[in-house]
């Protein structure tokens, strides 16, 4: 059994509908398991869509519990591997396509806000992926030669374009618009209760036990204490498709790590750039990132991601104690007005990581009108948003125009979580958050 993330986010509670258990035997059109931000989001669109349609949401505790509500909120474009890496698997027009979906996903969750008109601490900016080591300089030239190949407004800025927006001595960064940074938590609860206006059941603490063919019309859902038989389904799960046994390929959990600091001086926060909004996210894989609060907060995570399965709590534990205590060093290293800043949360959540880094959106093999929403590896704030809103169409009849992108599939490939290899590709995430700590 994996255990559940700790810590406490720095995201205050907000008001949700109301969630009673389910019990006995329940009905619905349409059944989304999962109430974050892809549950919601394509909740949200089939009811705005088909007024009539009876829909129930379903979750194992409540909206924003996962990594909906655990996040840290950078809102930015990125979908799949680097837009290098794209290009060669893919080709130029693909991968262009790919890098447009992920813009046009940002901009769809800018105006949902809008929409809902939630206070969710929405400050538009702009997402610098920046470097201060050699292996960081590479890869961005590759990806900057690439976005100039594609046509993608994508600049490069020098040392000094950089300490004009973030007083931290970077040495490049590429420039992503749009982007913003939020409160996902905040979000994720609004858009919960914009589909409970619009007529939406929930139900919650009913985890997902198993998914059989129904025996009448769509899929049997099978829940602790009831069963919920629907025409069709749309599991958002994520990661959980693996305890789940979801023919979906590997989508491993991995856990993530996050901390939040007091209000920072107005010195310290103007000179990281704290009234523009900006967010860094260093051009290193799985290297750390950090963002500044509306309250003059700061929220830095990664640098460290851990495979959980199999592994005992008090080890757990230690490598979240490590994890926590390499952040607060690194975020102190950013600037010296940081060198005593006080770290007031520190909290984890859980990923749903692919080996070929595409998420997996689409068709559950083996069983009619049931899709699967997972694998969005770390950039799920807006592609969430965006695979919500494309299952909706989908069980409508309303496909979007065009040919599929490459993460609207059915399975991701298979890695050896499990048996005697697991233990190896632990490993492996280990060594690469020790590469990302190292160049960093």
């Amino acid at each position: 059994m994996t255990r559940p993330p700790a810590g406490t986010p720095c995201w205050d509670p907000a008001e949700l509908p109301t969630q009673p258990q389910l019990h006995g035997v329940v009905t619905a059109d349409v059944a989304v398991v999962g109430a974050g931000l892809a549950g919601l989001s394509c909740a949200y669109h089939l009811a705005e869509r088909a007024p009539g349609l009876d829909i129930a949401v379903v979750d194992a505790e409540h909206p924003a519990a996962g990594a909906s509500g655990r996040g840290t909120g950078l809102l930015g474009p990125r979908a799949g591997p680097a837009v290098d890496r794209a290009v060669r698997r893919f080709g130029p027009q693909t991968a262009r396509r790919m890098h447009r979906a992920s813009e046009r996903a940002v901009r769809d969750v800018l105006a949902l806000c809008d929409r809902l008109d939630v206070p969710c601490g929405l400050r538009p900016g702009e997402q610098l992926v920046a470097t201060r080591s050699p292996a960081g300089l590479a890869a961005l030239a590759r990806q900057a030669r690439a976005c100039r190949e594609l046509g993608l407004d994508v600049p490069v800025l020098s040392p000094a374009g950089i300490r004009d927006r973030v007083g931290v001595p970077y040495r490049a960064a590429l420039l992503h618009r749009p982007a913003a940074t939020l409160d996902p938590a905040a979000l994720t609860c609004a858009l919960a209760r914009a589909c409970a206006d619009k007529g939406v059941r929930f139900y919650g603490r009913s985890p997902l036990l198993a998914l059989r063919p129904g025996d009448l019309v769509g899929p049997e859902l099978v829940l602790p204490h009831g069963r919920l038989y629907a025409g069709q389904a749309v599991l958002a799960v994520n990661s959980a498709a693996q305890a789940l046994e979801l023919p979906v390929g590997t989508v491993l959990p991995l856990e993530v790590y996050a901390v939040a600091t007091e209000p920072l001086s107005v010195p310290a926060y103007e000179a990281l750039g704290g009234r523009a909004g900006h967010s860094v996210v260093d051009a290193v894989p799985m290297a750390p990132y950090f963002r500044l609060l509306p309250d003059r907060g700061l929220v830095a995570g990664g640098g460290t991601a851990t495979v959980p399965a199999g592994v005992g709590a008090p080890r757990l534990q230690a490598v979240r104690e490590r994890a926590w205590a390499w952040l607060e060093r690194w975020l102190r290293s950013l600037h010296p007005h940081l060198a005593r800043v006080r770290v007031t949360h520190r909290w984890s959540g859980r990923i749903g990581m692919t080996g070929d880094d595409l998420p997996v959106v689409g068709p559950v093999p083996g069983f009619d009108d049931v899709w699967y929403i997972g694998g969005c590896c770390g950039h799920g704030l807006a592609l969430s948003v965006a695979h919500g809103a494309h299952v909706a169409a989908a069980l409508l009849g309303e496909p979007e125009p065009g040919e599929p992108l490459p993460w609207h599939r059915s399975r991701a490939p298979r890695l050896p979580a499990r048996g005697p290899a697991g233990p190896l590709l632990r490993a492996y995430v280990d060594a690469l958050g020790r590469i990302a700590r190292h160049t960093c």
